[in-house]
């Protein structure tokens, strides 16, 4: 009987085991996706801005232009 329960305490302890691992990788694959969801979050707002500041120069020169036109 003792190497039956030997066995099982054995067989218990590895489960745990792996079922703790596969919940440590799971987390680790959630935060790493969360990661990449931040820099793409960040990667899209800098290419908004970029957008943005582009077309406030746009309209900076534009404006100007048209107010060099009326000078002369």
């Amino acid at each position: 009987m003792g190497l039956l329960d030997d066995a099982k305490d054995a067989a218990q302890a590895t489960g745990k085991k792996v079922g703790e691992w596969a919940d440590d990788t799971k987390e680790r694959v959630s935060d790493k996706a969360d990661e990449y969801k931040a820099d793409a979050d960040v990667k899209r707002a800098e290419g908004e801005k970029n957008k943005a500041e582009a077309e406030r120069d746009a309209t900076k020169t534009k404006n100007e232009y048209k107010e060099n036109l009326r000078s002369n």
